[in-house]
């Protein structure tokens, strides 16, 4: 249980890095340029996203954590966990090229990446771990309705 307990640890800490860093990129257009885009009527407000990303980050911790601590020998662990750490390589991408960059389209085609990716870890972490898979789903919900999110601000702008 103590081994289970560190690498949850160590997910939530490494989830939570790539938040916190994705945050800065994001809070330097959130208040200026994204202000000044047209949003489709389902957009929440500001202040929703840093507590659902914050909850999200937290639980894609234990969920990693929960796998890897199968034992990182296993192929199916690997396998899922190579499929997370990309997912989670494009959720940080995703906000550099939206927010820093300014360019929601290329963000869209990374969005669409990351939901794929995250299905096919959502696939490998319910061969090793039903607890660790189920755990994903209100983050991969979040991406789909990020990705429809981002497909109608770019459709708008």
């Amino acid at each position: 249980m103590k081994r289970k307990l560190t690498y949850v640890f160590i997910g939530i800490i490494v989830c939570s890095t790539i938040g916190f860093l994705s945050s800065v990129v994001t809070q330097s257009s959130v208040n200026d340029w994204y202000m000044t885009l047209n949003k489709p009527s389902f957009n929440p407000p500001n202040w929703v996203f840093a507590p659902v990303w914050s909850v999200l980050y937290v639980m894609m911790g234990v969920s990693v954590g929960w796998v890897w601590a199968k034992g990182f020998h296993h192929k199916w662990v690997k396998t899922g966990l190579y499929h997370f750490g990309f997912q989670l390589l494009l959720n940080g991408l995703w906000s550099i090229v939206f927010f820093g960059l300014k360019q929601p389209f290329y963000a869209l085609l990374i969005i669409i990446a990351l939901l794929i990716v995250l299905i096919l870890t959502f696939k490998w972490f319910r061969v090793v771990s039903k607890i660790g898979a189920y755990l994903l789903i209100p983050y991969i919900l979040w991406v789909c309705f990020a990705t429809a999110l981002n497909f109608k601000i770019w459709e708008l702008n």
